[in-house]
């Protein structure tokens, strides 16, 4: 194949797979994130305690990550047609990848949340903070660097599943891999989308990895300090009833 006939290909399969990736990883973010904290929120010892939920949402996110991609999108093609109305091409693969994606991420968030500082929760506590309090000012913002890094390894992991989803009419830069450099033996087409893969691996690596030092570096110059500032102002409701006293 000649590079005219070759580039509309490439252009069309990298903007499939830009599109199957952006969504789903949002999807996955957006469901993984509460999905996550609420398991260090409900396990032994947390702000909600609830052994039954945590060990029920544990267990569906094991099942959910436990399951091969592609097993997951045949099981899922009756939802992904109910959706979608089709079972092939980008917008079906979204589906699929999302649903992968989620307790893939939620696991990655409940890791990075455990390694906050026990004793910047109990210091809001003190002051009076609520749980919504507790996650939104001391939780999330102290794990921050660390769910930019779980991101980026979702981001990497969903490019991926798409690249399998390509395998089975799914789209994007795998099917094209697959339909021309495999079926209709044009090696250097093939090699060209694991370039492409590659370059951009690489590149959401290099701006993830920058994006968590940079966090990391200004959370370790301002320190704890101004995060627990802002909470200064929310004082327990006992301690304003004692004052009006």
């Amino acid at each position: 194949m000649t590079w005219s006939e070759t580039q509309p290909l490439l252009e069309q399969a990298c903007t499939e797979t830009l599109i199957m990736v952006g969504w789903s990883t949002l999807i996955a973010v957006v469901g993984g994130l509460p999905l996550g904290i609420l398991l260090v929120l409900t396990d032994r010892g947390g702000l909600l305690q609830n052994t039954v939920v945590n060990k029920v949402i544990g267990q569906i996110v094991n099942i959910g990550r436990s399951l091969p991609f592609i097993i997951l999108m045949v099981a899922l093609m009756n939802f992904t047609r109910w959706v979608t109305g089709t079972t092939i091409g980008s917008e079906a693969a979204i589906v699929p990848l999302a649903i992968g994606g989620i307790p893939f991420f939620a696991r990655l968030v409940e890791t990075a949340v455990r390694e906050v500082d026990h004793g910047l929760v109990e210091a809001v506590q003190a002051m009076g903070g609520n749980t919504w309090t507790i996650v939104r000012k001391v939780l999330v913002p102290e794990a921050l660097p660390s769910l930019i890094a779980s991101t980026t390894t979702t981001v990497i992991a969903l490019i991926g599943y798409s690249a399998m989803a390509g395998t089975v009419g799914g789209g994007g830069l795998g099917d094209l891999a697959v339909r021309y450099g495999y079926q209709r033996f044009e090696t250097g087409l093939m090699w060209i989308t694991v370039a492409i893969l590659a370059v951009v691996i690489s590149l959401i690596q290099f701006a993830g990895d920058f994006a968590a030092r940079a966090l990391h570096r200004r959370g370790a110059r301002s320190g704890p300090g101004p995060k627990l500032r802002l909470l200064k102002g929310e004082k327990p409701a006992s301690a304003e009833v004692g004052k009006a006293a």
